[in-house]
């Protein structure tokens, strides 16, 4: 098996006397869809919030493509190839749809000398232009992101986390607020993606469905702890899942 693109190892947060993660391992092997789900308060954030750099975790490490990056931040782990959503939008408004791309790349582009003398477009503009087609938003690409409807912005704040060709994509509730008739419509865009960019995804979202027809495996979470990580269907038939979390 080849070298995991992420690999988690008895991560552990507390907050006082809460211990948000408790002891969370797993693996992200490269081009896989990884799913995380679980109750509210699981630690499922707080565990999203360490790989992303955002907070320090009190123990454990975090590993990207062989390097321990544990106390990292958010840019130096960009810089190494990691994208991310958030649950709320992070459009900027008063920029077109086609900007908005563009600007989530530039970080990822040089120095800020070089940038500062690249052409307007910091010479993203055709990449920017794949992205807007693929994503198909073609029709609203020089519209303000502020005038899109919330699921079309959606669909941008998703495009700027592949901008800077990561090789992991953190997707934190891709779904949330989206009208329903949108859902599938993401999880095949997630999985074009997934197939032309052989890129590695970590899906947190409460939308089973969605996350059943979408990942490849699913790790399930209760009080900051693992309760299992298996594929969709062995997920299914785990009676302490159903009892714990499905409710069924």
């Amino acid at each position: 098996m080849s070298t995991p693109v992420l690999q988690v190892s008895q991560l552990k947060k507390a907050y006082g006397a809460i211990q948000a993660v408790g002891g969370v391992s797993f693996e992200v092997q490269p081009g896989e869809i990884f799913g995380v789900i679980g109750p509210n308060g699981s630690g499922k954030t707080t565990l999203f919030n360490s790989m992303l750099g955002q907070i320090t975790p009190d123990e454990g490490r975090i590993v990207l493509k062989g390097e321990d990056v544990t106390h990292l931040g958010p840019l130096a782990l960009n810089r190494r190839g990691v994208g991310r959503t958030f649950q709320t939008l992070q459009v900027f408004g008063k920029m077109s749809v086609r900007d908005n791309l563009i600007v989530a790349a530039q970080e990822h582009q040089g120095s800020l000398w070089s940038r500062m003398f690249a052409p307007s477009d910091s010479n993203l503009g055709d990449k920017a232009d794949a992205l807007i087609e693929q994503f198909r938003i073609g029709h609203v690409a020089h519209k303000k992101a502020g005038e899109l409807s919330y699921g079309q912005q959606k669909l941008v704040d998703i495009a700027m986390a592949f901008m800077s060709e990561p090789d992991l994509v953190l997707l934190d509730e891709p779904c949330a607020g989206v009208n329903p008739s949108l859902v599938g419509s993401i999880r095949t865009l997630l999985k074009e993606l997934n197939h032309s960019r052989q890129g590695s995804f970590v899906v947190i979202e409460h939308n089973m469905d969605f996350v059943m027809g979408l990942c490849h495996r699913i790790m399930v979470m209760v009080e900051g702890q693992v309760l299992a990580i298996g594929t969709p269907d062995e997920i299914r038939g785990n009676k302490q899942v159903l009892d714990a979390y499905l409710g069924n």
